[in-house]
C-alpha cells in the first residue's frame, strides 16, 4: 500500500506538481495570447467598455499573475520568504476562482433577462463565496534546501469547504442556465441558442474541474496532493468563463452591425428610386432584447416634401393632405372621401 505521508512520496508528488504547473502555464499563455486581440479592442477604444467586463479582465490577469508567482516559487534557487510568496499566490488564485464564478453568473443572469429573483440570490451567494475565498492563509510554506520553497501544511478543512461551495455555486448556475434553455415554448432568441449550443458545455467543464479539486482535498493524501488539482480547476474555470464572455460580446456586436448594414441598404434603395422624399432625418431608438441587452439603433427617416400645390403624400404614395386652392388636389381628395359603392 502506498504511504502518501512519506518523504519520498511527497517529494515525488512535488516534482509532478512542478511539471504540471509548467505545462498549465504554457497552456494558459497560449490561451491568453490567442485572445489578446479581444482585450486590445477595448484598451484601444475600438469597442465601448461595459462594467461587466471588469470581472473579465480581472479574471484573466489575476490568473496570469498567480501562475507567474507559482512558477517563481517552483524555480527559485536562492532563499526567499516562501510564506509571503505563497500567500501572494493564494490571494490571486482564490480571486481567480471567485471571478470565474461571477462571469458565469453574469451569463446566467443574462439568460434569465435580469430577473430580480435570480439576481438577488446570486449576489448573496457571490458575497458568501468571497468571504470564504478571502478568509485567511490556508497554506504554509518554508525554504528547505536543496528543494527550495515547499508546501509544509494546508488547512484542508477550510480549503475543502471553499471548493465545495464553489462546486455547488457552479452547479447552481449550470442548473439555472440549463433549466431556462430547456424550457418548452420559451421563445429562445439567437443569444440563448448561442449559449445552448456553445456555452452550456463551459458550465459543465467549470463544475467538473472544481469537483475534481474537491475530491483531492477531501482525500487529504498529503499537503501536495491536497492542492494539486486546485490550479487546473482555476485555469479551466477561467478559460471557459472568459470564452463565454468573448463569444457573447462578439455575438452582440455582430448583431448590431448586421442591423445597421440592413438599414443602410434600405436607405440606399429609397434614394435610388428617385421618389419625392424629404430628409434624411436621424432617429434613435432603444431595443431591449430578451436577455436584458439594450441595443441603441439609429436609422434615417424621410418625409415627403410638399409639391407646388401644397399636397403631401404618405409612404404608399397616397395623398394625405390637399391644398384648398388647388382644384386638382380637391378632386382627388373628394374621390377618396366617396363611399366605395
Amino acid at each position: 500500500m502506498v504511504d502518501w505521508k512519506s518523504i519520498e512520496m511527497i517529494t515525488m508528488n512535488a516534482d509532478a506538481f512542478s511539471k504540471l504547473i509548467h505545462a498549465l502555464l504554457g497552456l494558459y499563455m497560449w490561451e491568453w495570447f490567442t485572445s489578446l486581440d479581444f482585450d486590445w479592442q477595448f484598451i484601444s477604444g475600438k469597442k465601448t467598455f461595459r462594467w461587466p467586463l471588469t470581472f473579465y479582465f480581472l479574471n484573466r490577469y489575476c490568473l496570469l499573475i498567480a501562475l507567474i508567482g507559482i512558477a517563481i516559487a517552483l524555480n527559485v534557487k536562492t532563499e526567499i520568504d516562501c510564506q509571503a510568496l505563497y500567500t501572494f499566490n493564494q490571494v490571486f488564485g482564490n480571486a481567480t476562482i471567485g471571478l470565474a464564478s461571477i462571469n458565469l453568473s453574469l451569463r446566467t443572469i443574462a439568460v434569465w433577462s435580469q430577473k430580480w429573483y435570480i439576481i438577488a440570490p446570486l449576489v448573496a451567494i457571490i458575497l458568501g463565496h468571497w468571504s470564504m475565498l478571502l478568509h485567511g492563509i490556508l497554506l504554509k510554506a518554508a525554504w528547505i534546501p536543496p528543494q527550495g520553497c515547499v508546501i509544509t501544511e494546508t488547512n484542508n478543512t477550510l480549503l475543502a469547504a471553499t471548493f465545495i461551495y464553489t462546486m455547488s455555486f457552479d452547479f447552481l448556475v449550470l442548473f439555472l442556465t440549463a433549466y431556462k434553455l430547456f424550457q418548452p415554448n420559451s421563445g429562445r432568441s439567437k443569444l440563448v441558442e448561442l449559449i445552448f449550443s456553445d456555452g452550456l458545455i463551459y458550465f459543465v467543464i467549470a463544475f467538473l474541474a472544481n469537483l475534481i479539486a474537491t475530491v483531492f482535498m477531501l482525500l487529504n493524501l498529503n499537503p501536495v496532493m491536497s492542492i494539486i488539482a486546485n490550479v487546473p480547476a482555476a485555469i479551466a474555470a477561467t478559460i471557459v468563463a472568459c470564452r463565454v464572455v468573448r463569444r457573447l460580446s462578439r455575438f452582440t456586436s455582430t448583431g448590431v452591425e448586421r442591423f445597421a448594414a440592413s438599414t443602410q441598404n434600405s436607405t440606399l434603395a429609397f434614394r435610388s428610386q428617385g421618389s419625392q422624399l424629404r430628409g434624411p432625418k436621424l432617429a434613435s431608438t432603444k431595443v431591449t432584447m430578451n436577455e436584458g441587452v439594450d441595443v441603441h439603433v439609429q436609422m434615417e427617416t424621410f418625409d415627403s416634401p410638399p409639391d407646388k400645390y401644397g399636397r403631401e403624400y404618405d409612404a404608399a404614395g397616397n395623398m394625405r393632405r390637399a391644398n384648398v386652392d388647388d382644384p386638382e388636389s380637391q378632386e382627388i381628395s373628394n374621390e377618396f372621401k366617396r363611399p366605395p359603392y
